[in-house]
């Protein structure tokens, strides 16, 4: 699991920063606020925003491989005849790189440090809640889910609860809750990632917190998995790739799952956030044999 501890203007920002230096999308990290961010007196004693990102999710090894895939070596130069004094400058610069070289990778090792130090400072903030904290965290969530469905004027029964010390559910009883699903669980999931940063905003651990009515995240997850494995079939059947629609980081990771152990077809994904998408892709070793 990877995670880093940034700095920004604003949360947004220190978020963004991190994305960046991890090399991933918003949607594929999850993310605690250490510090908010403070304005000061006419600037004086203005304070930035701290947060701690973690890249979550089975992409992580699939972004690392996309962009081993995309550096390519670079053509040597050709070699020009030098007299030595250039040769003794030339040596001299490449002393200086190995020397900033050498710095980069100290650095990089303190950060690593600075970042598992910061996964156990996590966890051990998770291993001390009380139940009156249990208690703040749950009361967060449901009071921001009440409000959002009071202005829909909605009446909605609401049980929250811990599965563990970091990852709460929240099953939803109502009479219209197609309306809260929406179209492919769309409204669901938006709701679920406003109720996250609500939960996450204070000065707790990171906390996952999963929006569920009526088992459509069960169903939904059959549904995929069945999906994964009609479509692996046809790339088998007619040779080719299979390209499926833009999904949302949980549900592409369904799909990788269930097809991990298929021996003629790979899973990877493509394209930018939100429209980011799977490929069912034939393997090397795909032979023309028929399957049922």
């Amino acid at each position: 699991m990877k995670q880093i501890e940034m700095t920004g203007k604003t949360i947004t920002e220190a978020i963004d920063n991190a994305c960046a230096k991890l090399g991933v999308e918003f949607l594929d990290v999850e993310y605690k606020v250490i510090d908010e961010p403070t304005k000061g007196f006419l600037g004086i004693g203005a304070k930035p925003a701290r947060v701690l990102v973690t890249v979550v999710g089975s992409d992580d090894e699939e972004k690392v491989t996309e962009v081993k895939e995309e550096k390519k070596k670079e053509p040597k130069p050709e070699k020009k005849p030098e007299n030595k004094g250039e040769i003794k400058e030339e040596k001299k610069e490449v002393a200086e790189v190995r020397i900033e070289e050498e710095k980069v990778r100290a650095d990089e090792a303190d950060e690593a440090v600075s970042v598992e130090e910061a996964v156990v400072e996590n966890e051990s903030a998770r291993a001390s809640l009380t139940e009156e904290d249990k208690e703040k965290i749950l009361a967060s969530a449901v009071n921001f889910l009440k409000e959002i469905f009071d202005n829909m004027k909605m009446n909605v029964e609401l049980n929250a609860e811990f599965k563990d010390n970091k990852h709460i559910v929240i099953d939803m009883k109502g009479d219209d809750m197609g309306t809260i699903i929406g179209k492919r669980g769309q409204t669901l999931d938006s709701i679920q990632y406003l109720t996250n940063l609500v939960v996450n905003k204070g000065q707790y651990p990171y906390m996952n917190v999963t929006l569920d009515t009526e088992d459509y995240r069960a169903k939904r997850q059959k549904t995929l998995e069945q999906l994964a494995f009609n479509l692996a079939k046809k790339a088998k059947h007619n040779r080719r790739n299979i390209t499926l629609e833009p999904m949302n980081p949980y549900e592409r990771r369904i799909i990788h799952a269930a097809l991990q152990n298929d021996r003629y077809v790979t899973t990877y994904s493509e394209g930018t956030e939100p429209y980011r998408y799977v490929v069912i892709a034939l393997k090397n070793n795909y032979s023309s044999r028929r399957y049922n």
